[in-house]
């Protein structure tokens, strides 16, 4: 199956904000399938009877793309050219922050007023955030595209069992193959052309190239980074520390690299998607310990490419920390990037803490083993006493049930569930 014909999650939203005047701004890390999502809109936007001579597209990794939009005054007289044919035009740009003013190119063209709707994309937050995001103010909506989801790997993996992803309860076998499936997905993870490739060789290859390019392209050509080598080490110690608490000037010191520049590192890592920072959940700061950041990596296929662990997941000595990660990682994407942890002087501590719509406080505990009976962590337990949630979740390799403590539920659920309770 090619990659064009599995729809992302987030297709629908951002089809449906091609009707809108804003300009549709879409990021993410390199190789997450932007490029074809670019191809499925154009198929939408042609299903619905429009021309294909309104649509452009423009690739600014190619240079001559790059040039043809080079000089704005330029632009927009081609733009009028083609309105001379055509009522209407929808031009899309992919890697959209290699133009050096891409936010206030966009803008003098937007507030022209034209007939085009502009939908653009770019692998670096910090780039468009610089370059895009503050000129665009009131002009854009952002969606971001993250490596597949586990819904979105099952559905290429085994459509059938698609559906039962969001059931409660489903059949012992049922249970095994999903279970399986995720298993895979912690070890190789979910960028589309990794989850696309059929043996173990292929995905570990497509991983270092994707690396590769990731650290030539973004990292020494975008982001100017003189020393690729110190950021290679750094992202190979942060790999092996994921999931537990980085304390930043040992860090510095271990690697030894000037404090500043580590920090600027991490800055292009997180806002590059590499890696994902939880910061911990404060309500009452002279209690609660650490201003320490935990780190997990977007993508946890390339979290053991820097290891070099590939083993499967029943024999990985790694399991505890990958099974954490993948959590963070389906979490970071529901929360729009945002992960919190909790942890007290008295080393009472709780994985993760999600913030719900209502106001309220989820507090979530990851467990990569089998549980026979519904155990209580006393991290958890801390919690409820302390924040008083209405709900809490356990996750486990096994448990399906649930038990009140106080006047809080506890579910114990199964790691592919998580997208259910986030919903």
């Amino acid at each position: 199956m090619h990659d064009k014909l599995i729809k992302r999650e987030i297709f629908g939203e951002i089809a449906a904000h091609l009707k809108a005047e804003e300009i549709t701004v879409i990021t993410g890390a390199r190789q997450t399938g932007k490029t074809t999502l670019f191809l499925q809109l154009k198929d939408y936007l042609i299903a619905r009877k429009v021309k294909e001579s309104q649509i452009r597209f423009f690739n600014l990794d190619l240079i001559n793309d790059l040039f043809a939009l080079n000089n704005q005054g330029d632009f927009i007289k081609f733009l009028k050219e083609e309105l001379k044919r055509e009522k209407f035009l929808y031009c899309f740009i992919d890697e959209v922050q290699r133009l050096e003013n891409a936010g206030r190119f966009l803008k003098g063209i937007y507030d022209l007023k034209l007939p085009v709707k502009f939908v653009v994309s770019g692998s670096s937050s910090l780039e468009m955030k610089a370059k895009i995001s503050e000129p665009l103010t009131g002009r854009k909506r952002i969606f971001h595209l993250w490596p597949f989801s586990f819904s979105e790997y099952i559905l290429w993996g085994e459509p059938s069992l698609s559906g039962l992803l969001k059931e409660e309860n489903v059949s012992a076998i049922s249970r095994e193959k999903i279970m399986g499936h995720f298993f895979d997905y912690v070890i190789f993870g979910g960028y589309p052309k990794v989850v696309l490739s059929s043996s173990v060789k292929e995905k570990i290859d497509v991983l270092n190239e994707i690396y590769s390019s990731y650290i030539e392209k973004d990292i020494v050509g975008l982001l100017k980074v003189k020393n690729p080598f110190a950021f290679a080490k750094l992202v190979s110690l942060l790999s092996a520390q994921a999931g537990g608490l980085v304390n930043l000037h040992e860090l510095s010191s271990t690697l030894g690299m000037n404090f500043r520049t580590m920090e600027n590192y991490l800055f292009a890592l997180e806002n590059t998607f590499v890696i994902s920072l939880a910061r911990p959940y404060f309500t009452n700061a002279r209690k609660e310990l650490t201003k320490m950041p935990k780190v997990y990596f977007v993508d946890t296929g390339m979290r053991n490419l820097s290891v070099k662990d590939f083993s499967p997941f029943s024999d990985n000595r790694d399991k505890g920390k990958l099974l954490e990660n993948v959590i963070a990682s389906l979490i970071a994407r529901s929360q729009e990037g945002t992960l919190n942890y909790w942890r007290t002087k008295d080393k009472n501590e709780v994985d993760f803490v999600i913030r719900d719509y209502a106001g309220g406080v989820i507090p979530l505990e990851v467990k990569a083993g089998e549980m026979k009976r519904p155990e209580i962590p006393r991290g958890l337990k801390s919690f409820i006493d302390k924040h008083q949630p209405k709900k809490a979740f356990i996750v486990n390799l096994s448990l399906q049930e649930a038990v009140n403590v106080n006047n809080t539920r506890i579910k114990f659920i199964l790691p592919y569930q998580i997208p259910n309770i986030l919903s």
